[in-house]
């Protein structure tokens, strides 16, 4: 995992408040935690150390395709199907993200997927819930306040939406916070779910939608139409909506098409995960490094972009780091990168009266 160092007008980057709204938690496990949880179900693996089993993860995600970079997961999943397992990956999920500085976070993931251990969905979330419980205990005898909540993700590819959709909003309350959508994009378009989605909306229950990752604007309108998402999983390709007309220094020019229009002008919060967009071809449309990635485009153009890791055992990438190496890329300061928490603490699943509290936090934070 990564653990640079990084510092902004003499600030450390890791101890200022962060807030993750896009992190994964079959993405985010320790490697030395797979191996131990791999040897307990019979679980063939790659590598016999931690140190291999996080090169072959680093080393062999650079696909360039998001079903390419989705090949790693059936590793981590694998080692998610007992109780004991769930509980043991969320609790260090949530002490990890102590760790980094994030002093709220919301943590996605696909009950579906971990049902072969003989788990029910109603277990596999209590599972999760009481390792996600242990570990804001844990960082709270260390001294740092966090608090998570669930996002409950049905698969795009499958047919299971709709039971996923009636578990978050049965779960309501008891930890988890919204919906998702993820998984393959191309060719899965948010209104095969519309079922679900309209059961959502009747709820009145958030939900967020990957959309613009791994295919382009058809996917956003639907995850808007048809999701009626609040907040778009990466959505970076909404930059396809955009003509730049002229740029000079820092002033741009651009014109917006319908669809990036409504998403900047709604404050639509845009999930963008810099390394992986890199890692699973999200932005070859602009370049294959950090500096042509559109998040500046973007954040210039008054677009709600939030910061986040997708997944930090593929990645090797902590929030820290994004933050750092954007810092780098672009020039920002610290008033960016607090605006970039301030976004992620307004789009988040939480009460307004939370998300006040949550602002003045970060606010604080970044002023001392």
């Amino acid at each position: 995992m990564a653990t640079e160092e990084f510092r902004v007008r003499g600030r450390k980057v890791r101890e200022l408040p962060k807030v993750s709204l896009h992190d994964h938690l079959d993405g985010g496990l320790r490697p030395a935690t797979v191996l131990e949880l791999a040897d307990e179900v019979g679980l063939d693996l790659p590598a016999d150390d931690a140190k291999g089993l996080e090169a072959w993860f680093s080393d062999h995600i650079d696909g360039g395709s998001l079903e390419d970079y989705l090949e790693k997961f059936d590793v981590t999943v694998g080692v998610m199907q007992t109780r004991e397992g769930l509980v043991r990956v969320a609790k260090e999920f949530v002490e990890d993200l102590a760790a980094d500085g994030v002093v709220y976070g919301e943590v996605r993931w696909a009950p579906e997927q971990h049902l072969t251990g003989g788990l029910s969905l109603d277990e596999v979330v209590d599972a999760v819930q009481e390792g996600i419980e242990e570990g804001e205990d844990a960082a709270d005898a260390r001294g740092h306040d966090i608090r998570v909540g669930q996002l409950l993700t049905a698969m795009r590819h499958a047919d299971n939406s709709r039971d996923i959709a009636e578990l978050a909003v049965a779960w309501r309350g008891r930890g988890v916070v919204g919906f998702d959508l993820a998984g393959a994009e191309d060719g899965f378009l948010p209104s095969r779910h519309r079922a679900a989605f309209d059961y959502l909306a009747e709820q009145f229950f958030p939900t967020t939608v990957h959309a613009g990752e791994g295919a382009g604007l058809a996917s956003i309108r639907s995850a808007l139409i048809d999701g009626r998402a609040l907040r778009l999983g990466h959505g970076v390709r909404v930059a396809n909506d955009l003509d730049v007309v002229s740029r000079e220094g820092e002033e741009v020019q651009v014109t917006f098409g319908d669809l990036a229009r409504w998403v900047r002008d709604r404050e639509i919060t845009l999930e963008l995960s810099p390394t992986s967009n890199l890692q699973s071809g999200a932005v070859t449309a602009w370049g294959d490094t950090l500096d042509a990635h559109p998040f500046d485009l973007l954040y210039q153009l008054d677009f709600s972009v939030t910061v986040n890791v997708d997944n930090r055992l593929m990645s090797a990438t902590t929030l820290t780091r994004e933050l750092g190496l954007l810092a780098q890329a672009f020039e920002y300061d610290l008033d960016d990168l607090e605006a970039f928490q301030l976004n992620a603490a307004a789009g988040a699943f939480l009460p307004v009266e939370e998300r006040e509290e949550l602002i003045e936090i970060i606010s604080e934070g970044f002023g001392r």
